[in-house]
This record gives C-alpha cells, sequence and structure tokens, in this order.
C-alpha cells in the first residue's frame, strides 16, 4: 500500500470520531451597523449582479462549512473553508472560499452564468464549461488535524483546452468533488491572478516542502485593470518566479456597475467618515481656495519673486508632468505662521471617484490638504526626542480611500495611507460613529491615517524604535458626510462633470528646503546611548525621502495611486 492510500485509509476510519462540539463554531456573519438606504437606479450599480460583457456575476455570502485547520489549537492561527450555498439555478461556483477563524464572516465568492450575445464565428464557444476532472494537490497530515477534524483534501479542477480554472476546492474525505460543482472559463474571458494574504502554510511531513493557501487579486489593477476578483483562494507549493495555475476573471464590460453622480453623492453621504485630529495638532487641514487666497505664492525657477494665485487657481500652469520649473510656497509676509496652521473652518475633503477590480468595486479616494507639515518625533525605548526640522515640509497631501461594493453599495474596506505606504482595513474592523460612518485618525504633525487611537510606530515596534505617530479623538475633526467636494470622476463622460484648476497643477505644493536632514539626523543619532545607535540608523535608512521633508509633494493627481491601486 503506497503512503497516498495508507494515508487516505486511515483519515476515513478516523474521520468518524469528528464530532459536532470539535467543530470550529459558525463565524458571527458581520454586517454594517446600519440598513443600507435604497441607492437611487442608475446603470448597474447596486442591482446584485453585474454584467462583464459575456459573463454575468452575482456575489455569494452565504457559506457552508467544509473543513478547519488547527481545531485545537490556537484560534487566531486557524482556517476554514466553505462552499457557496443557495447558488441561484443557472449560476454555476468557480471555486471555494477561505477565511481565518478569530474573523467574522465578511468574504464572497462570485457565481457566474453565460449571458447570450453575439460572437464571431471563430469564437463562438461556450463560456464556461465543467472541468474534465481534478487533481490532489494538497491534503493535511497534522495528526490533531486528522484525529479531531478529519482531512483536508485540496483538488485543482483539469480544465478543457483554452479554458481556465478560477479556483480550488476542500473536500474532508478523499473523493473527488462533482465534476458539476465548478466551471471553468474560457480563457479569453481571463486575467491573471496574484497571491495576495497567506492564510495557511503547513509543512507537509513527506514531501518536506511548504504548501501556501493564500487569498488572490487581479495582478492588473487600478483605474486601467479589467481584473475582477472572484473571491477564491489559492493553495500549492508556489515561488514568486511562477504564474499561478488559477486566473480571475476579466471584465469586458468595465463601467456597468459604476455609481452615476446621484449616487456619488449618496454614497458619500452615507458612508463619508469623520476624521479626527489629534487633541494637540497645530498643523490643520484647510480648503485649497482658503490656502491660495490667504498668500501662497506661485515661483518659478530663476525668479526669485512669487506671483500670487487666485482662489480657483487659474493661473497655475497646468497639465503634463512636474518637470520642476514651478512650485508653491507660504505666504512671505506676517501671515506666514498663521496659514501655516490650516483653517478647519474652511477644509473640505475632496473626493477621486475611480473603477477598482475590474469595476466590481469602487474607489471613494478622499483627499486632504495641509498647508505644513509638522516636525517629527523620534521614540527610542522610553525616550521621545524631537527631530527639529526633519519632517517638516509646506504642503502636505493625504488621502483615505473607500471601497464600495458594486454589487451592494456596501462598505468593504477602508485604506488608510501612511507615510507611502498603508494598509486595508475590512468593514469590520472599523470604528464607527454614526450609522455606518467610519472614523479616520490623523497622526500628529505628520497626518498619517488610522483605524483606531494610538501611539504607531513607524520603525520597529519590536524594538520601541521609530517615528512616533500619535492618533487620538479630540474636538478638532471634519466630518466628510457633509464637508467634501467631488473633484474627479474621469469615467462619467458627457455629465458635465468639470475638475477644479488647482488639481491640473502638477508642480510640487511647497519648495525644496536644503537644510541637510541627513546631517541633523547624524546629530541626534550621535547623542543617543551607543547600544541604540545602529539601530536607529538602519530604520532611518529604510524611511521614504518625502519622510525627511525636505521639499514639498506633488499634489494629489500626480500620485501612482490616481490611476493605480492602493500600496499594500
Amino acid at each position: 500500500m503506497s503512503w497516498c492510500e495508507e494515508r487516505n485509509f486511515w483519515c476515513n476510519c478516523l474521520y468518524w470520531r469528528k464530532t459536532a462540539i470539535l467543530l470550529p463554531p459558525e463565524p458571527d456573519t458581520f454586517s454594517l451597523p446600519s440598513p443600507l438606504p435604497d441607492w437611487s437606479q442608475g446603470r448597474g450599480f447596486a442591482s446584485g449582479r453585474i454584467n462583464l460583457g459575456k459573463i454575468e456575476a452575482l456575489k455569494i455570502s452565504r457559506f457552508e462549512f467544509i473543513w478547519s485547520s488547527n481545531l485545537l489549537q490556537d484560534k487566531k492561527k486557524g482556517v476554514s473553508f466553505y462552499k457557496p450555498v443557495g447558488v441561484p439555478n443557472g449560476f454555476y461556483s468557480l471555486g471555494h472560499y477561505c477565511q481565518f477563524n478569530n474573523k467574522p464572516l465578511w468574504g464572497f465568492v462570485l457565481v457566474v452564468r453565460e449571458v447570450a450575445c453575439f460572437e464571431p464565428e471563430a469564437a463562438n464557444l461556450p463560456t464556461l464549461l465543467k472541468p474534465l476532472d481534478y487533481t490532489l494537490v494538497w491534503s493535511s497530515d497534522d495528526e490533531s488535524e486528522e484525529k479531531y477534524g478529519g482531512c483536508g483534501f485540496f483538488w485543482l479542477p483539469q480544465p478543457p483546452e483554452g479554458y481556465k480554472p478560477l479556483g480550488f476546492l476542500v473536500t474532508n474525505n478523499p473523493d473527488k468533488p462533482d465534476l458539476d460543482e465548478v466551471r471553468c472559463v474560457r480563457a479569453d474571458l481571463t486575467d491573471e491572478c496574484e497571491p495576495y494574504r497567506l492564510l495557511l502554510e503547513s509543512y507537509s511531513k513527506f514531501l518536506n516542502l511548504p504548501v501556501r493557501v493564500s487569498s488572490t487579486r487581479p495582478s492588473h489593477r487600478g483605474v486601467l485593470g479589467k481584473g475582477v476578483s472572484v473571491g477564491t483562494f489559492f493553495c500549492g507549493y508556489w515561488t514568486s518566479e511562477e504564474e499561478l495555475n488559477i486566473a480571475c476573471l476579466k471584465n469586458l464590460n468595465q463601467l456597468h456597475a459604476m455609481p452615476n453622480l446621484e449616487q456619488i453623492h449618496a454614497l458619500m453621504k452615507h458612508y463619508g467618515p469623520t476624521v479626527f485630529f489629534h487633541p494637540n495638532e497645530v498643523y490643520l487641514p484647510s480648503s485649497v481656495p482658503w490656502f491660495l487666497k490667504n498668500g501662497a505664492l506661485l515661483y518659478k525657477a530663476g525668479d526669485s519673486s512669487g506671483e500670487p494665485i487666485d482662489a480657483e487657481g487659474t493661473n497655475l500652469p497646468g497639465g503634463g508632468t512636474n518637470n520642476g520649473a514651478f512650485w508653491i510656497d507660504l505666504p512671505s509676509d506676517g501671515k506666514r505662521n498663521t496659514v501655516k496652521q490650516g483653517s478647519l473652518e474652511s477644509a473640505k475633503l475632496y473626493v477621486h471617484v475611480k473603477p477598482a477590480l475590474g469595476g466590481t468595486f469602487t474607489d471613494l479616494a478622499v483627499w486632504v490638504f495641509y498647508p505644513f507639515n509638522g516636525p517629527g518625533t523620534l521614540k527610542v525605548g522610553p525616550l521621545n526626542i524631537s527631530l527639529g526640522k526633519i519632517g517638516q515640509h509646506v504642503g502636505d497631501w493625504e488621502h483615505f480611500t473607500l471601497r464600495i461594493c458594486n454589487f451592494t453599495g456596501e462598505l468593504w474596506s477602508i485604506y488608510f495611507s501612511q507615510h507611502s505606504g498603508g494598509e486595508w482595513v475590512d468593514a469590520y474592523d472599523l470604528e464607527y460613529i454614526e450609522g455606518n460612518k467610519a472614523i479616520v485618525y490623523s497622526s500628529k504633525n505628520g497626518h498619517a491615517s488610522f483605524p483606531h487611537p494610538g501611539c504607531y510606530i513607524q520603525g520597529s515596534t519590536k524594538l520601541g524604535i521609530g517615528i512616533r505617530n500619535d492618533a487620538a479623538r479630540s474636538n478638532l475633526y471634519v466630518d466628510s458626510s457633509t464637508r467634501y467636494e467631488i473633484i474627479a470622476a474621469e469615467y462619467l463622460e458627457g455629465s458635465g462633470f468639470i475638475e477644479p484648476c488647482w488639481l491640473q497643477f502638477m508642480g510640487k505644493w511647497g519648495p525644496t528646503i536644503v537644510y541637510g536632514s541627513r546631517i541633523e539626523l547624524d546629530k541626534i543619532i550621535n547623542h543617543l546611548p551607543v547600544g541604540f545607535r545602529y539601530s536607529v540608523k538602519n530604520i532611518f535608512d529604510g524611511f521614504p525621502v518625502e519622510l525627511c521633508g525636505e521639499e514639498g509633494p506633488t499634489g494629489a493627481k500626480d500620485k501612482n495611486n490616481w490611476v493605480g491601486d492602493e500600496r499594500g
């Protein structure tokens, strides 16, 4: 008897010992704090189904438990696998779903059906076909799992020629799944995907290789990306150089489910977060017109005198890219220090609306403008050291992004931008202030955004060394559900929407200030206890250039996430 046959024999013998009490508890199903409004009609937004061109997709969020890893071990490390239930007649599953055991049930998988449409005879092949067979990719070999929870068997559908699988299936016994359980999709209707968040890693005792289970996301993302997340997972012995053996869907009808202008306003009014600033924040945001009309000056290379800018920025050079020829600076008169501190009363949050994940989601990128970015504070163990000029610069553009599900109009997650990086936080991990309106915390001086109050260290949390990002609630805040302005939604052709003039300025919103931040930093490092110096130097060497703050940033439209996906 081979080792596979022997393992399968014992798995079958032990499987009967699984009892209901040993199964993982049914995870709580998360729902937003308040019911969703009835979104106004228009296009296919929030209609429940999305036409991808030749395939119609439906989001399924109801699942049936199949198998769980680490049943009796650390709950935080365990994951469970599910199959979609309630699939309507005529729709077909593409694979199963996986998530951590310590999270509420908040995922989805797409189910699909063919859409009748005319195609040239050469391409007139079915969009969906059954797999020819299944390949066993991996089966669990942890003794505790076999003894108490049965074995997990992971199957990859084998597609007909010219088709691709879009997910894996899991069983708790060695029998292959039914061929009718999933469909493979015609290759020209798929796009490449990549591993995203690692869910499970296990080492086979027989092959001595790590197998990884991870969520997936389209490889081609951003405004122009057509890849659609299916909600399934990847399982296998994968290296970064390899192409995955599963794909995602491709949306040939990308704007079908995007919200119209009326729906965008409804989304902001329903979901617009409240941004809280630290109680000791000195450098608050303002509206752009307030900043411009209160003495901001436009400078040109080779000319030492600045030119006043009108409130709408009509005399700012626009278009093209930043060539270094123009920049904006604070007033040169007595208003300089006043303008640095911003104007909370005038502040507006600026919204850029764009398709995400092939138009199955909408990103509301919410930009906040600050006239000045304050200095940083270095934390070294129990010590807090002011960095003086380091971190200061004129003009600061920060943002957070709401990701809305176009199937239902639900808030799915928020991206919190944090100094050239950031993190996506799912809706169930957000803090809400009223209804479905989340809270965004802006850190003191540096204005990075966070989902919860606290002291966040940019550097080494383990060593307790890095830049402090202090976030707390106060009476300093802006409610973006009422104080917002939509500045761009490029897909709304023919709507009469006009972008503001100042948005077209691609130069820097602050001058280059040469004060030698590296020299200043070395002075600070040399005054630290010897045991800390090497660690602090290494951490600072890895920081992004903009954190040192020797020059102002370019505007929102020049950032790579304007057309690309968020970093993270």
